[in-house]
């Protein structure tokens, strides 16, 4: 089973930044990448951003130019910088990690409230 712990969460202006953290422990072998997630109430939880284990990164096109993913792996963590952020990146945020194709669904954790607002 695999634990995730999400952190740095917090209520923030309009063009604020934000340094999002998640420790992942447990049956951390083999991970192809790791992700964050979003959800508001009432919507699906939307992938925003991963980093594969080469390093490569991709993002959601809300948040291409403004958020940053990194990870330590020697540590089992992944980051997430967020800047200039908007009224409508409020959501609980959430970490997952992904062996070959197959996301650990399972094993969300507690995520982190983001609140954007003036």
């Amino acid at each position: 089973q695999v634990q995730l712990v999400e952190s740095g969460g917090g209520l923030v202006q309009p063009g604020g930044s934000l340094r999002l953290s998640c420790a992942a422990s447990g049956s951390i072998f083999s991970i192809a990448a790791m992700g964050w997630f979003r959800q508001v109430p009432g919507k699906q939880r939307e992938l925003v951003a991963v980093i594969t284990s080469g390093g490569s990164t991709n993002y959601a096109n809300s948040v291409k130019g403004r958020f940053t993913i990194s990870r330590d792996k020697g540590k089992n963590t992944v980051y997430l910088q967020m800047n200039n952020l908007k009224p409508e990146d409020t959501a609980v945020y959430f970490c997952n990690l992904r062996r070959g194709s197959i996301w650990s669904f399972d094993s969300w954790g507690q995520g982190t409230q983001v609140t954007v607002s003036s």
